[in-house]
């Protein structure tokens, strides 16, 4: 077992716990063990939830050793790589808890940079469909079936109709059959037959026209709306643009990581070339110049100038060195109240769905009892 560690050594833990948001990390009034555990519970519930990040508190109800364990069993049934037991965070061992820290940090970072891709991809997803018209296809459509909705409608009234039409037709055709069978000229009635046909004829074909080219209407509105990607297709781009962005970004760190080598690495390189070429410099004319007088003044002057030389060079090192530093500073606390408000939103989103669904309770009894109360789901009181 691991002696207890002492504050300094745990300061890069706390250091990870603060970068992602775990203010109590500040904290003096908090013994450290109970840090470490409010921390790790705070980044197993942020990994877990859905929603946005939030402080999370140990269970009052537990005991301290209850607590750790269940943040054991948290981590192994979240697949940490790291082993960590609970008589670790108690003792604080900072060789068992840094790597189980760290792994949770990653993971938050991953999970919120993933988020943030994916909705920048949505928004741009949104935009193209936009541009492309597709709403104003979707919404022809819509019309048009609306318009085959109403012929069938149509088509259901007519078919009383039909049916009238029919029984008079089939007493039209047994009162020419008694014709017939009565020897009735065949050129009249055969005129009689065809005037009787001539007319619905006429009301079929253009009817039959007619629903042709609404059949193609429709179909040409069904084509255009294929083209549009479905939402599982939507979901695989988004998907496919997730991955696609990590791994630029990937390339694109590791090619300015490159590229800072390189260049430090030549600046390096052109420094040496100038200290040899100095050296080389003084040791050919150093025989000379300490002869006389004037040549070891002159040798003293040159060795001056290039001190004050080197002495501006380092002192403007030192001046962009200030200055990321305090950009890097800047973007800090920029961070810290960002997550503050981030806080600050959630715990004002929270408070009102408690609201919302104690509204929705007293509603439910409302309709229980009628005429009790009058409410607004949006106040925390009820008013008529």
């Amino acid at each position: 077992m691991a002696k207890s560690e002492t504050p300094s050594s745990l300061s890069p833990i706390f250091d990870l716990l603060l970068s992602v948001g775990y203010a109590d990390a500040r904290k003096t009034d908090i013994s450290a063990s109970d840090k470490l555990a409010g921390g790790i519970a705070w980044c197993v519930e942020a990994v877990n939830a859905a929603g946005p990040r939030f402080d999370v508190f140990p269970d009052e109800t537990l005991t301290q050793q209850e607590e750790m364990q269940r943040i054991e069993e948290s981590l192994s049934s979240m697949g940490c790589p790291h082993s960590l037991e609970a008589s670790q965070i108690e003792t604080l061992d900072c060789k068992a808890i840094f790597p189980v820290v760290q792994w949770l940090v990653n993971r938050l970072r991953d999970e919120n940079q993933q988020e943030l891709n994916v909705m920048n991809k949505l928004k741009l997803l949104r935009e193209r469909i936009d541009k492309e018209g597709a709403n104003i296809a979707v919404q022809k459509l819509i019309s048009l079936m609306e318009s085959l909705k109403n012929l069938e409608r149509q088509e259901s009234a007519l078919l009383p109709n039909c049916n009238v039409k029919r029984l008079e037709l089939q007493a039209e055709v047994i009162e020419i059959e008694g014709r017939i069978a009565n020897g009735c000229n065949s050129k009249s009635l055969s005129h009689t037959l065809n005037q009787s046909f001539i007319e619905p004829l006429e009301k079929l074909n253009s009817a039959k026209k007619e629903l042709a080219a609404r059949y193609r209407a429709i179909v040409a509105v069904k084509r255009q709306l294929d083209d549009v990607p479905a939402q599982s297709e939507l979901i695989q781009y988004e998907r496919r643009f997730s991955e696609l962005y990590v791994h630029i970004q990937e390339k694109l760190r590791q090619t300015r990581k490159y590229y800072g080598t390189y260049n430090a690495l030549l600046e390096i390189k052109e420094l040496m070339l100038k200290e040899t070429s100095l050296l080389n410099s003084i040791s050919s004319q150093f025989q000379d110049a300490i002869t006389s007088t004037a040549g070891r003044m002159k040798l003293i002057d040159s060795m001056e100038g290039i001190v004050k030389s080197s002495q501006q060079k380092l002192e403007k090192v030192q001046l962009g060195l200030l200055e990321e530093q305090k950009v890097c500073d800047a973007l800090k606390q920029r961070y810290v109240v960002a997550v503050a408000e981030q806080r600050h939103c959630y715990g004002l989103l929270k408070a009102l769905q408690e609201l919302v669904k104690q509204q929705v309770y007293l509603l439910v009894m409302d309709t229980k009892e009628p005429n009790t109360y009058c409410f607004n789901v949006f106040k925390s009181g009820p008013y008529c």
